[in-house]
């Protein structure tokens, strides 16, 4: 398949300024360092406060990538107007509901941002209590946070980030005049939770650094000097979170890393009371906290439950010794979630590859499975409000199957569609095949690849093929509807998805097989994937374009450099490849939570060499790289911006090989790039013109 050539335009020199580092008796050089802006933490609060000198070779950056992409113009706006005629532009969710209202979400024609809505319980006129495009006015970036009702349904938190910092404010609303109160509360992690009166509520800060480092409890109409500090977290690799429970009775403070947690909690009605420990944390202890009525029902990983079990513990006295199997780990079985209801208890969990959803009746134990037909699919459990209610909301899509809403009575069994996700210009599933592959790897393991076609697509070697992968924290990939990808398969595309070690998609074990020391497991399956594919005649290797974002991006950034020949392009969006400066740099928000996953560097030698093994921009080489397309985010306090920007300085560098390496950077976004749902989808279009491109397909 011959490739649209790229223009000759030169790409930006990038200077070099060597700075070295030994640790553990290993020299290292970086000769793009500089890129790291001493300021970080200023420029994600206010970016116009990045060095100029940077700023200056972001957008030479920008203009190199504009220019080798210019010819794609027309295709994007065709594949952005394809992706945005299969969204239902006004489209709602169904309400959920509570007491006297049902609450749910809605776009209006062209609106970016969701509005939030409520209605009479059983119906009736909306009334907008959050207008996201309204409040987005003027903003360059929005990002809503979370949204959350009084139990009295009077008043509103909710939370915005303008930057894309992630450093969020929270806002009070009176629902009866639509308009916010005096309490605004900077820097926090985004939502809160009100107490048992309504009288105000509880939220998390962040600190300097961006890590949630305290709870505290706000009362309404007082100075935010005067908010009770409840907890705080005095270890930096801890995660912290403030929830409540649907009956209104306990605050769950959540402290976890990427292998143990730890819950304290408080009665709803007691903002003054202190918080009770549950069980302290224990290196390699996991458990969630869900509510029960006189009990808590707890998932966890204790007493070698690899695969997770659920217990159960009284309220008034939670600890650990008088924890009571109440569903008993069953290897190969992984219990996802547990949610508890008045009389039902209800898991996702995940078996053979596929998740399914239980109901246990808790008055004589007895179970019922949710079943259902197709050999790949996704299942989401969207709860309730209510505690005391028979029924449950769930969700279900294929990667055909357009996605739809359930809700399902748990005593009769009865499931009502409530509502099918519309494709606007129309979806008919018998054009499309959607297959489960097996595909070996290095050391016998079969890897599950999901693929969907045209059905008129020929198997035969030829098709051009996108294959996503991720490969991390325990994340599963879903084989869920996506409409975006249908404008690669109506142009012939195979899309798949290679769910590689690093995830939980065959169980907690095939997490463990992908994380530190066997993080290379990881790397190993995408490569398989990308082999078998080839073998089994869907596509050929000068045809594969390889995607993945964040860890995903690391996962780019390591099989560019271990089989650049086995891809013919390559997109890392927000990649994490700078991964051993990262995680020697204790100061950058997530290194001390991410130690558990990749491992601490700083003080193990081991640790060094097996991250300095994989990492990405430590590993870069004289070879022959395929088109490399890198996408960042100048505020991103996750990945930050100089990782792919040193990434992609060095593969130009050390390149041998004569095809393009472009980076993308949004200079107004973070993380998750562009906050409207139609500007994403621009990034989307910008992402597929690439694929299309190097494969030959642009004319499409």
């Amino acid at each position: 398949m011959k490739q649209k050539p790229f223009p000759s335009v030169m790409a930006p020199l990038t200077a070099e300024h060597p700075s070295s580092d030994t640790r553990h008796g290993i020299t290292r050089t970086d000769e793009f360092a500089w890129l790291r802006a001493a300021n970080w933490q200023e420029v994600f609060r206010d970016p116009s406060l990045l060095d100029p000198a940077i700023r200056t070779h972001l957008e030479a950056e920008n203009a190199y990538q504009r220019a080798l992409m210019a010819d794609t113009e027309a295709l994007r706006g065709r594949l952005f107007e394809e992706m945005k005629g299969r969204i239902k532009e006004d489209d709602s969710s169904v309400p959920m509901k509570d007491g006297p209202y049902a609450y749910g979400s809605s776009y209006k024609k062209g609106g970016e941002q969701p509005r939030f809505f409520r209605t009479p319980r059983d119906g009736g006129a909306e009334d907008i209590i959050l207008d996201g495009d309204r409040e987005a006015e003027g903003k360059a970036y929005f990002h809503l946070g979370g949204i959350d009702h009084s139990s009295n349904h009077r008043r509103l938190i909710w939370g915005y980030d303008d930057k894309g910092s992630e450093f969020f404010t929270l806002k009070t609303r009176d629902l009866s005049t639509g308009t916010d109160l005096a309490d605004t509360i900077p820097d926090t992690a985004g939502s809160g939770v009100w107490d048992a009166g309504d009288t105000g509520f509880f939220y998390t800060r962040l600190d300097q650094n961006h890590r949630p480092s305290k709870v505290l409890y706000h009362r309404l109409g007082t100075g935010t000097v005067e908010d009770r500090l409840i907890y705080e977290e005095t270890d930096p690799g801890f995660f912290m979170n403030v929830g409540g429970t649907r009956d209104n009775r306990w605050i769950m403070i959540g402290i976890n890393d990427h292998e143990t947690s730890e819950y304290r909690i408080l009665p709803a009605g007691r903002p003054d009371a202190e918080p009770k420990l549950v069980a302290a944390r224990e290196t390699g202890l996991q458990y969630d906290l869900e509510e029960g009525g006189d009990v808590f029902f707890i998932l966890t990983n204790a007493d070698g439950a690899k695969d997770f079990k659920i217990v159960t513990a009284p309220v008034d006295d939670p600890r650990r010794e008088n924890w009571q199997e109440f569903v008993p780990h069953e290897p190969g079985r992984l219990i996802l979630s547990v949610i508890g209801f008045k009389d039902f208890v209800v898991r996702l969990e995940r078996k053979d590859s596929l998740p399914r959803i239980v109901i246990r009746d808790r008055a004589d134990g007895s179970e019922h499975v949710i079943a259902f037909a197709e050999e790949a699919y996704s299942l989401g459990l969207a709860g309730s409000y209510e505690y005391d209610t028979d029924i449950v909301r769930f969700s279900y899509s294929s990667m055909t199957t357009p996605g739809q809403v359930f809700d399902y009575d748990m005593r009769t069994r009865q499931r009502i569609l409530l509502k099918t996700q519309e494709v606007p210009s129309g979806h008919d599933p018998e054009h499309y095949v959607t297959r489960r592959l097996m595909a070996p790897s290095h050391d016998g393991e079969l890897v599950p690849v999901s693929l969907i076609h045209h059905r008129d697509t020929p198997i035969d070697g030829s098709a051009p093929c996108l294959l996503y992968g991720y490969g991390a924290y325990g994340i599963a990939i879903p084989a869920s509807f996506n409409t975006n990808c249908l404008s690669l398969a109506d142009r012939g595309f195979v899309y798949a998805i290679a769910h590689t070690r690093g995830g939980k998609d065959k169980g907690f074990a095939w997490y463990e097989d992908g994380k530190r020391a066997r993080k290379t497991n990881t790397f190993l399956d995408f490569i398989a994937a990308a082999k078998h594919l080839v073998v089994e005649n869907y596509t050929a290797h000068d045809r594969i374009v390889a995607q993945g974002g964040s860890a995903g991006g690391m996962l780019m950034g390591a099989i560019a450099n271990m089989a650049p020949e086995a891809f013919g392009g390559i997109i890392a969006e927000v990649p994490f490849v700078d991964v051993l400066n990262t995680m020697l740099d204790d100061t950058l928000p997530l290194t001390p939570p991410e130690w558990p996953e990749w491992g601490n560097p700083i003080l193990s030698a081991d640790d060094y060499r097996t991250i300095a093994d994989y990492s990405p921009y430590d590993n870069v080489a004289a070879k022959s790289y395929p088109p490399i397309l890198a996408v960042a985010g100048l505020t991103d306090p996750r990945v930050t911006y100089w990782e792919p920007a040193k990434w992609v300085a060095r593969l130009r560098k050390l390149n041998s090989g004569d095809q393009p390496v472009l980076m993308r950077i949004n200079m107004d976004a973070g993380h998750g790039g562009a906050s409207g749902r139609f500007s994403r989808l621009e990034e989307i279009a910008y992402n597929y013109a690439f694929a299309l491109k190097v494969t030959g397909k642009a004319e499409a």
